[in-house]
């Protein structure tokens, strides 16, 4: 584990710290042909060997620089700017999969000795119901309390589905609160949304928007609270 976290920490220098938004630019622009592509993978393999402190690891740096341009190539080549963000997500999980795969083959662990925790599909399933089906689900019971829209300007004022991210957000906070028995947290999370949204709602001088918000967040809160007191009720079945 050990080893891992030093190739975590030598990752995030090479990628982040000591890589300029000028290497960045000119590896988007010209790709393989770009010097500081090469210079980048020789700097990721310099630091793998540094911070691993074993000279013996020096042939696994060399595989994992090599397996880091590689990847910084697939996302090079695949990535459009309508999709960049998703490849910044996708490259460094491949980065943290290659990390990991390297950790195993130089340590020569055996895979069987590391188990699937069964309480990882309880925590799965409720994380994976507080993001979309409970949006659509809270989006279905309040949906008979929609405040008429307003005439739409040119310009949205808002960032597109940003509501809906917020409330996943906002379930998966308090379930997690819930299931760590950190509750303190959720009303400091209450409290902090209700200051964000005050401007909005007495600017809006409506009633029905302000109930309808209300019974929204009181609705999500309810459902991750609900779905996290669940989980731990659940839990001992899954020893």
């Amino acid at each position: 584990m050990i080893l891992f976290v030093q190739l975590l920490l030598a990752h995030l220098i090479g990628d982040f710290v000591l890589q300029p938004n000028a290497w960045v630019a000119n590896k988007m622009q010209h790709k393989h042909k770009s010097v500081y592509l090469y210079a980048h993978i020789l700097l990721h393999g310099i630091l793998a060997w540094l911070f691993s402190w074993s000279w013996s690891f020096a042939g696994y740096a060399l595989l994992l620089a090599l397996l880091h341009g590689l990847i910084d190539l697939l996302k090079l080549y695949l990535q459009k700017p309508q999709t960049q963000r998703y490849w910044l997500l996708g490259d460094q999980l491949l980065h943290l999969i290659s990390i990991g795969a390297m950790v195993l083959l130089y340590e020569k662990t055996n895979l069987n000795l590391y188990t699937l925790d069964q309480r990882v599909w309880l925590y799965t399933t409720g994380v994976l119901f507080l993001t979309t089906p409970a949006s659509i689900i809270i989006k279905n019971i309040i949906s008979i309390w929609t405040p008429a829209q307003p005439n739409q300007p040119d310009e949205p004022t808002d960032l597109q589905n940003a509501g809906k991210y917020i409330g996943i957000l906002e379930r998966l906070f308090v379930y997690f609160f819930v299931v760590a028995g950190n509750f303190a947290s959720i009303g400091f999370l209450m409290a902090a949304k209700s200051i964000f949204r005050f401007g909005d709602l007495t600017q809006a001088k409506d009633r029905h928007l302000t109930e309808y918000v209300l019974i929204g967040t009181l609705i999500s809160f309810g459902m991750a609270i609900a779905v996290g007191y669940l989980t731990l009720c659940c839990l001992p079945y899954f020893f």
